[in-house]
């Protein structure tokens, strides 16, 4: 593939993804292919290769005959978010703490500090990616084949659900938001001294952090089993 043509997939790969995450591109919403290949100088095929990378990532949905849509948001989806997202962040904690690298942790030292910015600056859309990203390379950090998938799939909700979370419209959130700072601060300190316990029981704070905020956005309210805690019948 010709230099600009990887170019323009890689910058299409990269656009969608964050659309997707700051819903631009609305949950449930149609990709018209034709738009996408007109809008970044491409054939088709390659845009229909990159849809079936995107939906091998959790970020959309391939239908026949209709196309690729971004990934729904909906009751059931959202309750198995709440329940499995504490599950998934403990253990990536755990394992963080165990196997990260000084490469990596340095890559997360630099991503923390794109994250203060962006919540000194007020930038919504910042704010979320960069949470995503930090909980990205914690993910890395864990290094197991079998939780990255589902912790990727978590974080593209949990980036959705957070866009209001982080919106500075929420002034009452403003202390919940300074909270995650400092816990995010936390995380490095326990991820490089390899407190492994430490970090998953933070992991827990962390996600409770948000839990209750985000869950009255978006839960029913005839929900029988609470959002993100495990029913009976599962623990």
């Amino acid at each position: 593939m010709p230099g600009d043509a990887k170019r323009n997939k890689s910058n299409c790969l990269e656009d969608l993804r964050r659309r997707i995450l700051t819903e631009k591109l609305e949950p449930g919403s149609y990709l018209d292919e034709t738009e996408i290949a007109e809008s970044y100088g491409m054939s088709r095929p390659p845009v229909r290769e990159m849809l079936r990378q995107l939906a091998g990532e959790g970020y959309v949905v391939l239908h026949e005959n209709r196309g690729a849509q971004v990934v729904p948001m909906n009751h059931k989806t959202l309750r198995n978010f709440f329940i499995a997202a504490p599950m998934v962040y403990a253990a990536v904690g755990r394992l963080a703490a165990q196997n990260a690298t000084p490469p990596q942790i340095m890559r997360l030292k630099d991503t923390q500090l794109l994250f203060r910015a962006a919540i000194r600056d007020g930038d919504t859309e910042q704010r979320a990616l960069t949470n995503e990203r930090f909980h990205s390379i914690m993910g890395e950090m864990a290094d197991n084949e079998f939780l990255m998938p589902s912790l990727k799939r978590l974080l593209i909700d949990h980036t959705r659900i957070g866009m209001t979370f982080y919106s500075p419209r929420n002034a009452d959130l403003a202390a919940q938001r300074a909270t995650a700072v400092q816990q995010h601060d936390q995380f490095i300190e326990l991820i490089d001294a390899g407190d492994a316990e430490g970090c998953a029981e933070l992991s827990i704070a962390h996600w409770e952090l948000s839990r209750a905020q985000i869950e009255s956005f978006v839960a029913p309210a005839t929900f029988f089993v609470p959002l993100g805690r495990v029913p009976d019948s599962i623990g």
